[in-house]
């Protein structure tokens, strides 16, 4: 069974930073596609980051040079560091793995911006 399990979210003032976890189970996050997006309220699920097994990785044009992904296969986790926040980034954050047989979510973690 596949579990994805985020943590790191909460409500930090503008221009400060927020790091994310999504720690995964049953799969391994060195071996996957791994994703962030982000919902925030009324609006579409949007990408955010990605990091694929090789470690190339993509940021959408929102968060370019203010967010950066990276994993740590030892811990079996992917990270999203956040700086520079902003209201437009307060949203419910997602972590998504792609495998060959299916794709995974973990259930959300909450960041909210103060302005």
């Amino acid at each position: 069974q596949v579990q994805l399990v985020e943590s790191g979210g909460g409500l930090v003032q503008a221009g400060g930073s927020l790091r994310l976890s999504c720690t995964a189970s049953g799969r391994l996050v060195s071996a996957n596609t791994m994703r962030w997006h982000r919902q925030a309220p009324g609006k579409q699920r949007d990408l955010v980051a990605q990091i694929t097994p090789g470690g190339s990785t993509y940021y959408a044009g929102s968060v370019r040079g203010r967010f950066t992904v990276s994993r740590d296969n030892a811990k079996n986790t992917v990270y999203l560091q956040m700086n520079s926040l902003n209201s437009e980034d307060t949203a419910v954050y997602y972590c998504n793995l792609i495998s060959l047989d299916n794709n995974y979510w973990g259930q959300g973690t909450q960041v909210t911006v103060s302005s």
